[in-house]
């Protein structure tokens, strides 16, 4: 557990002595801001997206429409692209893994530093909450009586979503040693793992309980609408611990390569 954390603790060093982190924490609170409160009104494939002031109503339900793609698109292969594959390429993963860690280790502490900085970014975007429906001590406009209960779920739901979409990443990162290319593979993965869901409201056949079933996005639905699926934090678990199986044996064959 020791050398996880140490391990963990030098990457998460590693993103934040580096503009990466800055810039994509920075630029998905901008984007997130811009779409909720700045664009006007709109539906994208039947979902609301845009025009916080017209909704007339105390509810966050837009941003949790909106985080889970900017994760996917933007936040997660950006923060996983250079985890395994960058060291790979620069040839410091083999200086690594000579040293009395275990594989197992190194890809656990890496993989808890990547969630570190998702975490930061979910952390961050409290402020929108906050600003608009907390009102006291002069902080915000307190625009109404918010519900925290949907709040909580659909933050939830976007922790055990980042805990898979972070798996994905690491598993991609570790089959290549450039990291721009483990960045559009991660963005490809995750693009299609959520918009498959998009497709069951498009077209009706026997095939769309598959689809629902490795959907991320039909997987987080519940959560966005502020109730907590067990099935879903199962699911999405579920994906985080298989692909850190594959990461392992992918970093696992480089010593018989």
């Amino acid at each position: 557990m020791r050398n996880i954390l140490i391990i963990a603790r030098r990457d998460l060093r590693a993103q934040f002595n580096s503009p990466v982190a800055y810039v994509v924490i920075g630029g998905t609170m901008l984007l997130l801001g811009l779409i909720i409160f700045i664009l006007p009104h709109m539906s994208v494939g039947g979902v609301s997206v845009g025009g916080f002031w017209a909704i007339d109503r105390a509810s966050m339900d837009q941003m949790f429409v909106c985080l889970p793609p900017l994760l996917s698109l933007l936040v997660i292969p950006a923060v996983t692209m250079r985890s395994l594959a960058a060291e790979k390429g620069s040839g410091t993963l083999e200086l690594l893994i000579t040293m009395p860690v275990r594989d197992s280790e190194v890809i656990i502490g890496k993989y808890l530093a990547a969630c570190g900085v998702v975490v930061v970014l979910l952390a961050g975007t409290l402020l929108y909450p906050i600003a608009m429906f907390w009102g006291h001590w002069g902080i915000g406009w307190n625009l109404g009586a918010l519900d925290w209960g949907p709040v909580w779920a659909g933050y939830l739901g976007c922790l055990f979503f980042s805990l898979a979409a972070v798996g994905v990443g690491m598993m991609l990162s570790s089959l290549t040693e450039n990291d721009v290319v483990a960045f559009f593979m991660t963005t490809g993965a995750l693009f299609l793992l959520y918009a498959v869901g998009l497709l069951v409201s498009l077209f009706q056949g026997s095939w769309t309980a598959v689809v629902e079933f490795i959907s991320f996005e039909s997987r987080f639905q519940s959560f966005a609408r502020g109730m907590i699926d067990t099935r879903a934090i199962v699911y999405f678990l579920s994906v985080a611990t298989l692909c850190l199986l594959v990461s392992f044996r992918s970093l696992e064959s480089r010593k018989w390569s």
